[in-house]
């Protein structure tokens, strides 16, 4: 199995801003990438994803706050995190996206350990 670390997660104050980082082994990228988040007591939540032509896509939650992006060696995705809010509060995990039938799932069936990101009032 593909192992993802993801890291940049910590604790800021409501505005703050937050760089998360996906690291993998192997142009892994290369297709579709995206980043997911959970809060305590909900489901998982895809809030971004890049093509592999560039094209990024935002839930609505967040559109016009937060840019992913990836590095050109396609090992790396990160996900900018400006204006953030408490309701931002959440582990965050990334993961390769397969597009089937006009949607995006997760390649893998597995998840990493993530990183928290905590919005404070």
């Amino acid at each position: 199995q593909v192992r993802l670390v993801e890291s940049g997660g910590g604790l800021v104050q409501a505005g703050g801003s937050l760089r998360l980082s996906c690291a993998a082994s192997g142009s892994i990228f290369s297709i579709n990438a995206g980043w997911y988040r959970q809060a305590p007591g909900k489901q998982r939540e895809l809030v971004a994803t890049i093509t592999n032509g560039g094209s990024t896509n935002y839930a609505d939650s967040v559109k016009g706050r937060f840019t992913i992006s990836r590095d050109s060696a396609k090992t790396r995705v990160y996900l900018q995190m400006n204006s953030l809010k408490p309701e931002d509060t959440a582990v965050y995990y990334c993961n390769v996206l397969r597009y089937y039938r006009g949607d995006y799932y997760p390649l893998y069936d597995y998840w990493g350990q993530g990183t928290q990101v905590t919005v404070s009032s």
